[in-house]
């Protein structure tokens, strides 16, 4: 009884923290082991990786794997092409979201019911992969970069999303900024917007990882202009390469990592860390919006 009163915990609930706190950290391991692991592979020599055994720390250390990535025809492009992409589709993303949002949240408008519905719909109802290939074609929007941006540009997701996060907000700040004689788009630029940094930063997030992981519209309306391949697109046609044999120019290359001793294992592996670390550095940086902007909805007591 006296130790319990010192030490403010019983037994029970030591052995319930304990539980908790293994878990806990069996839950981290399995889940940063694989990408310690591919890392480490990344980073191993590759005629000692075919021996196996790698953990999550290379045996012999070299930067071969990823010398070798960029020799790759059209890697480099890929990659400017895909952060391009992710910096313009996410910006112009959020501000298409945002001003819609904005607007149908406003009781004063008029086809706020209409509009609303109409974006549901969109959420459940499409076209389908043939009726958009041909819409884009007649919009001649085929091997621009445009395609990268336009199609995507409002979601009915992200929308519904940050308009909850300004219904929370008091209706009184937008009456107080018109009476001191703001228009709609000031009350928007000045009052709204800078309140809405985590549901602006849960959908950045969503964009840019959406935006960066796409190569499917490559593949379908820029695959014949290679000044416009996107970063995954690339890494697509390199896998393809490594396990089929086929990749038309990438079979040149193919061909030349037996004679440079990289394996094509450990080009994955590197291709892979490439495209994973530029979203796991932007991550921390929005994490404490992104985590406020995930409860946007819930209940409070």
């Amino acid at each position: 009884m006296g130790n319990t009163a010192i030490t403010g915990k019983s037994w029970s609930d030591r052995i319930f923290d304990f539980i908790v706190y293994f878990v806990v950290l069996f839950v981290v391991v399995i889940t940063i082991y694989p990408f310690l692991n591919v890392l480490a592979i990344s980073l191993n020599d590759s005629v000692d990786s075919v021996r196996g055994g790698i953990t999550i720390y290379p045996r012999e250390f070299t930067w071969d794997n990823y010398l070798k990535i960029f020799s790759f025809a059209g890697l480099m492009t890929g990659f400017k092409i895909s952060a391009l992409r992710t910096v313009i589709g996410t910006l112009f993303g959020l501000i298409s979201a945002s001003m819609l949002a904005f607007t149908i949240s406003r009781p004063d408008f008029a086809g706020r019911k209409f509009v609303s519905t109409f974006l549901a719909m969109t959420m459940y109802i499409s076209g389908g992969m043939i009726p958009i290939y041909m819409l884009i074609k007649d919009l001649h929007m085929m091997n621009s970069f445009a395609v990268y941006v336009l199609p995507g540009l409002v979601s009915a997701f992200n929308v519904f999303v940050i308009r909850s996060f300004i219904d929370g907000l008091p209706y009184a700040l937008q009456e107080s900024a018109k009476l001191d004689g703001a228009n709609d788009f000031t009350i928007y630029w000045r009052v709204i917007l800078p309140l809405m940094k985590p549901a602006l930063a849960t959908i950045a997030l969503f964009l840019a990882v959406g935006q960066w992981n796409a190569w499917f519209d490559t593949y379908l309306y820029n695959g014949s202009s290679p000044h416009l391949t996107t970063l995954q697109y690339e890494l697509m046609k390199v896998l393809q390469s490594t396990t089929s044999g086929n990749g038309g120019d990438y079979r040149s290359n193919i061909a030349s990592l037996a004679s440079n001793q990289v394996s094509p294992e450990s080009i994955k592996m590197a291709i892979t860390i490439v495209v994973t670390v530029p979203i796991l550095l932007v991550y921390p940086f929005i994490q404490k919006y992104f985590v406020q902007g995930m409860t946007l909805g819930a209940v409070k007591s």
